[in-house]
């Protein structure tokens, strides 16, 4: 049975690495049972407000319509100042209280070697969301400075395998999880 993975690039430029990264993930997650799909909508969602949650405008709505479809999410996302981006910070805010990261299976790799501190950073802002983080499916494959396609990636042995690894670990996580609740 395959499960449904929502990929979210924490970068809203459209030649983003991070971005080319999850479409090349979603090449090679049907060869574990995954269809990732790539949220689109993370530069349509206003700034948050608390005032706001409880009646969110619609690309909310459809943002945490799409995370409850899921079976588990995959972030790709740049380090800017040494923080996350502004886009997936404030998309993780219109989520902490409406609960969609609650218990969901949570995936985050990374395209720059450099970008430690942000990554550190999204894990523990997902942490305090209580989502499960799948620790052997955070990766980070060095493509900064590369000019890949998604092919690139996947024909390149080194960087597919360390993407093969994450999604392979990703699945183990969502099938394990699926055995743990069949026996309680």
């Amino acid at each position: 049975m395959p499960r449904h993975v929502l990929a979210i690039c924490g970068s809203l430029r459209a030649q983003s690495i991070n971005r080319t990264l999850l479409l090349a993930a979603q090449k090679c997650g049907q060869a574990h049972g995954l269809e990732i799909h790539l949220y689109d909508g993370l530069g349509n969602l206003p700034i948050f407000n608390p005032d706001n949650e409880e009646t969110p405008p619609k690309s909310v709505l459809d943002f945490r319509a799409h995370l409850a479809q899921s079976d588990a999410v995959l972030i790709a996302s740049p380090e800017y100042a040494h923080g996350v981006t502004g886009a997936i910070k404030n998309a993780l805010d219109w989520v902490v209280a409406s609960g969609e990261f609650m218990q969901m299976p949570v995936a985050a790799i990374n395209a720059s070697g450099r970008a430690t501190i942000a990554q550190a950073a999204l894990i523990e802002t997902i942490r305090t969301m209580d989502a499960t983080i799948i620790d052997d499916a955070c990766v980070t494959i060095v493509l900064n400075g590369k000019n890949y396609s998604a092919d690139d990636i996947i024909n390149d042995p080194e960087t597919a395998g360390l993407l093969d690894q994450a999604l392979g670990s990703l699945r183990k996580a969502l099938d394990d999880a699926d055995q743990k609740h069949d026996i309680t």
